[in-house]
């Protein structure tokens, strides 16, 4: 991971593409190395959740180009990597791990990240999963509970109970959540480690039972399209 993070430096300090063309080659080295990490990362999770199987990398990686069309940040690209998988690939609408590398300090996340969840889900997909929070709500608790560090974090939860649950419900917090996701952020150490696809595979393993859960929540509100 050293040459990826070390590329990602170098775009964060020269984000453009007269500086690109030059460098391109680190980028396709970086990028190369990237893909076999994901591929190896891909292999590993379904060992523990199978409705992962028979993913590509490419169902769960994103383009380094940025679209720019409608930002104010006109950068050309962006200055992380990052894999999303989940059942069907990144754009299924279904829970799944994602794998985010960056140097650390400014930047897109700040840094390098380890997420479990749902970003941004269907408006039908949120309202599953906060019924289900509503009347199970003690098990999507329980499975929060881990040993490897991993928090929930939504950046931008509602400010009160949705309309139609109870304002004092004792799962309130959970029905605000528009982003449901168990985050933890790693550090360059932990990139860097020589262990770091056995590190990975075992962080996300904790998260299992809560992937498991939010998309039994997903395949609700699929199932009703």
């Amino acid at each position: 991971m050293q040459r990826i993070i070390s590329f990602l430096r170098q775009v964060k300090q020269n984000n453009n593409r007269e500086w690109f063309e030059v460098h391109k080659a680190d980028y396709v080295a970086a990028n190369a190395e990237f893909r076999s990490f994901v591929e190896q990362l891909i292999m590993g999770i379904s060992l523990f959740d199978k409705s992962i199987k028979g993913l590509t990398v490419k169902d769960c990686t994103y383009r380094f180009y940025r679209d720019v069309r409608f930002s104010l940040n006109k950068e050309p690209y962006k200055t992380h990597f990052g894999a999303y998988i989940c059942p069907f690939g990144k754009k299924s609408g279904f829970s799944g791990y994602y794998f985010h590398v960056e140097p650390d300090g400014d930047g897109f996340l700040g840094g390098s990240q380890l997420d479990t969840g749902l970003y941004g889900p269907e408006t039908k997909i949120l309202n599953s999963i906060r019924e289900e929070i509503s009347l199970n709500g003690d098990v999507f608790e329980a499975t929060l509970s881990n040993d490897q560090g991993f928090v929930l974090a939504d950046r931008n939860p509602l400010k009160r109970v949705p309309r139609g649950y109870c304002a004092d419900s004792p799962y309130a917090e959970y029905l605000k959540l528009r982003n449901p996701i168990l985050c933890k952020t790693v550090d360059e150490t932990f990139i860097l480690d020589k262990h770091l696809l056995e590190n990975t595979l075992e962080a996300f393993r904790a998260t299992l039972d809560f992937n498991i859960w939010l998309n039994k929540a997903v395949s609700y509100a699929l199932e009703e399209k």
